[in-house]
């Protein structure tokens, strides 16, 4: 029994008082109660002199600063309050619309962590090769994205512009091929930090987000070679409102598929940390896609060690993305230019058929994992809806 009475709000449902995400909406920061959030301001005095300033801010990041032992006392308290049969002194349940991107994304990396998807890939690109480049074993593959358009779920997608090979050598226009990878993001926090250990790394990182990094895929396979992502992928990165504490996916927990190798010493994971996330795709209202995350070769622990082996900084607001989610069968991929086979074999998507994403094409990408005793944890929706080049508008 709770003082909420949502019932959506139960331990059978995403958003029940196993999960309890943050995000932040008009009133401050708050956490997510079912189709309701509970804003923290009013409840400050609640949680001590510690906590209290980390609620009161406009946004998340003095909280992903506060590091590990702060978020399990937040957490641990934020149970006890929303499992109470009355309700705290202060307490204000809001409406969830109006939901903004939660914290100041530092840095953004994306990764490329799924063999299904790389493979899938390279037996588009390069038919006569072998589909996955022979350091993709050895190596977590990532990028460096573009903080300054990560967007919150809900914000339209501008059809991006740009150059495209053409018979004629290069032109400039709208994307033709506008596409999704459906990605799971892992917000950092705690101190400032470098040359972390895969154990090390999982003290900074705060929560976990769905991710839809949009890809313009002509654009892409002009400018990639020689040094990879650029444009095609830097015009929007959208994450969902909600931040899902990591301590929520304790029972998530599963051990990766095996890579087929040794890893060098400094990626070593003495207990992995694969999640068994069950992603699901939407196009246009229509369940095309289910990306089982679980099928990911590299974890967010071992892209952390990698990402700061080199001495480069993990900071609060940092975002790291998982790369597109695929697994072996043709339902499972987590891009659309997987799932028409580079155009090739197009999607049922109700009474059309797509290749690639049209104007007005909406997507939506959501996500639950295993709690305890047979609850389900959920993962903010990732909600985007294309709209027209500026230069067609």
């Amino acid at each position: 029994m709770s003082w909420i009475d949502d019932p959506a709000f139960t331990p059978d449902a995403p958003f029940g008082p196993q999960t309890l995400p943050y995000g932040v909406v008009p009133g401050g920061i708050a956490v997510r109660v079912g189709d309701r959030a509970l804003l923290l301001r009013p409840l400050a005095d609640h949680f001590g002199e510690r906590l209290a300033p980390l609620l009161t801010a406009p946004t998340l990041n003095p909280l992903l600063a506060a590091g590990r032992p702060l978020w399990s006392e937040l957490r641990a308290k934020l149970v006890e309050l929303v499992t109470a049969t009355s309700a705290p002194r202060g307490a204000e349940l809001v409406g969830l619309d109006g939901a903004v991107l939660p914290f100041e994304v530092a840095d953004y990396v994306d990764f490329y962590s799924s063999r299904h998807h790389a493979e899938n890939v390279g037996r588009m690109f390069r038919p006569d090769g072998d589909p996955l480049l022979p350091n993709w074993t050895h190596i977590p593959i990532g990028y460096h994205g573009r903080a300054g358009t990560v967007v919150v779920s809900g914000t339209p997608v501008v059809r991006p512009e740009g150059q495209r090979r053409s018979s004629d050598g290069p032109v400039f226009g709208p994307s033709r091929r506008l596409d999704i990878e459906a990605e799971v993001g892992f917000v950092c926090g705690g101190p400032v930090a470098t040359r972390l250990s895969p154990a090390k790394a999982v003290d900074h990182v705060f929560g976990v987000t769905l991710v839809n990094d949009w890809s313009a895929r002509d654009i892409q396979a002009w400018e990639y070679q020689p040094l990879g992502p650029f444009l095609g992928k830097s015009f929007a990165t959208s994450v969902g409102a909600w931040i899902t504490p990591l301590e929520a996916f304790a029972t998530a927990r599963v051990t990766p598929p095996p890579l087929g190798n040794d890893v060098l010493p400094y990626l070593v994971e003495d207990r992995p940390w694969g999640l068994d996330i069950r992603i699901e795709v939407e196009w246009n209202g229509v369940l095309v896609s289910r990306p089982p995350f679980r099928t990911m070769s590299w974890t967010f622990a071992q892209q952390l060690a990698h990402l700061s082996s080199n001495g480069a900084t993990v900071r609060p607001g940092d975002l790291i993305a998982s790369g597109t989610v695929s697994g072996p069968n043709r339902d499972e991929r987590g891009s659309f230019l997987e799932l028409s086979w580079g155009g090739q074999e197009p999607v049922a998507v109700g009474d059309a058929e797509r290749t690639f994403l049209e104007d007005g094409d909406t997507v939506r990408i959501t996500a639950t994992a295993p709690g305890v005793n047979g609850s389900v944890v959920g993962l903010s929706e990732v909600v985007g809806t294309i709209a027209p080049a500026i230069s067609e508008g």
